[in-house]
């Protein structure tokens, strides 16, 4: 059974958040600790709660999203942050997976979708919607970096664990399958994203897709 998390809103539409509210309560095992109404506030609330998960807006009138974002990895906290926002720029998309979201959610999902991709993302999940896959392809292809695992010198091991984070596997789901420990996925994950080039896990599984299923 996952364990309770504990959940902030961060987000300047008050219509939102209460959408937001209402779809957190249909979740088992999701808990509102707290809603923000900016960028500032959030980051205040975020170091005094210490939430499992935030959800948090991109555009908002006092610091973006992505400030908010670099604020908490500076404080080290170890949240998951899902971006929930109406943009479906490539660059944003891009911008917000390097600063190191766990999820990328357009506002205009269905409350299912969405509903889904929450869990999953509690789950240890990094969540996308599917039709930003081609947006993060696109701005990876336009960049350098190994076209292949071998040119990548990706090993064996690596190549399989690059194949279970295409499917959506969390750390803790491959080690399980591998018959590995957590702490050593995280190691080979870290050696991965170094050899290829790349910043997060979510652009790895776009990667893999696209090479390793030709």
């Amino acid at each position: 059974m996952m364990e309770t998390q504990r959940v902030l809103i961060v987000d300047d539409h008050p219509l939102f958040r209460r959408g937001l509210v209402q779809l957190l309560q249909m979740i088992p095992g999701f808990l509102l600790v707290g809603e923000a109404t900016g960028g500032v506030e959030g980051l205040a609330m975020a170091r005094e709660l210490r939430p499992d998960l935030i959800l948090l807006d991109l555009n908002m009138r006092d610091l973006s999203g992505l400030e908010v974002l670099r604020g908490l990895r500076a404080v080290r906290l170890d949240t998951r942050v899902v971006m929930v926002t109406v943009s479906d720029s490539g660059e944003d998309v891009v911008a917000a997976l390097r600063g190191g979201v766990d999820g990328y959610l357009l506002k205009d999902m269905e409350p299912e979708a969405m509903l889904e991709a929450l869990q999953a993302v509690a789950a240890g999940r990094v969540v996308i919607p599917q039709q930003l896959n081609h947006l993060l392809a696109a701005a990876l292809r336009s960049e350098s970096r190994p076209q292949s695992t071998g040119a990548a010198g990706l090993t064996e091991q690596e190549t399989r664990i690059l194949e279970k984070i295409a499917e959506g596997l969390s750390n803790k789901q491959i080690g399980r399958e591998l018959d590995i420990a957590e702490g050593t996925v995280k190691v080979h994950v870290k050696h991965i994203l170094r050899k290829l080039d790349l910043r997060s896990r979510v652009e790895a599984a776009v990667w893999a897709v696209e090479r390793m299923r030709t």
